[in-house]
This record gives C-alpha cells, sequence and structure tokens, in this order.
C-alpha cells in the first residue's frame, strides 16, 4: 500500500470516527435534524473565527502596503508599485469580506434578519 492511499485511509477512518461521535452524542435518541441542528449553531462560531480573521488580516495587509509604499518612495527600482497596490487592494477585500458574506447570506436566506432561519415552519427538527 502506497503512502497516499494510507493517508486517504486514515482521512476516511477519522472523518467516520467524527460522524458518529455525532450521531451518538444524544445518547441513542438523536435523529438526523438534531444533528443538523447541532452542526448548524457551531457553524456560527466558525463564522465568527473567519471575520476575525480576515478583519485581522485586512489590517496586518493594510500595514504591510504603507510599509512597501515607504519602500518603494525611498527605492523606486527595488519596490516596485505593483507590491503595494495589489497589498492594498487585497486588505480592502479581507476588511469588506465580512460584510460581503453577510449580504450574500442574508439574500440566499441564511441570515436571520430575513427570518427565515429561525422560523418555527422550517428547519431541521
Amino acid at each position: 500500500m502506497s503512502n497516499k492511499s494510507k493517508a486517504w485511509g486514515y482521512v476516511v477512518g477519522s472523518a467516520l470516527l467524527l460522524a458518529s461521535g455525532y450521531v451518538l452524542a444524544g445518547g441513542g435518541g438523536a435523529t438526523i435534524g438534531t444533528v443538523a441542528d447541532t452542526l448548524t449553531k457551531s457553524m456560527v462560531s466558525i463564522t465568527k473565527l473567519i471575520s476575525a480573521g480576515s478583519y485581522v488580516a485586512g489590517v496586518a495587509l493594510a500595514l504591510a502596503a504603507m510599509v512597501k509604499f515607504k519602500g518603494h518612495k525611498d527605492a523606486p527600482t527595488q519596490t516596485p508599485l505593483s507590491v503595494p497596490l495589489v497589498l492594498l487592494a487585497v486588505a480592502a477585500g479581507l476588511i469588506f469580506l465580512p460584510s460581503i458574506m453577510s449580504s450574500v447570506g442574508a439574500s440566499l436566506g441564511f441570515s436571520s434578519s430575513t427570518g427565515m432561519a429561525n422560523s418555527s415552519g422550517g428547519g431541521f427538527s
């Protein structure tokens, strides 16, 4: 058996082990609906983590762009102007990523602001 197929075996085995933990978490009374509700609730913390990480990375890249602009001013032949401009564009994209994610989620019906995510008629039960 090659190393690649062993690695895939470990990945699949780990995924099955984690999935069985979610299924058996209810003490035998867990249904697909309760498992889906648990996973949906845990996704909220993941989106908050992505939002916070994108803000931090955006600010860090904006600061790096300022340093690169200074480097271009000091030595234009060593630091091309495209480097700080690209850093600044990526920083702006990362800073606005959370608001883009929330507006896309609201237009697809995944936000509580539309009333669809927390409605009693829909959902997993």
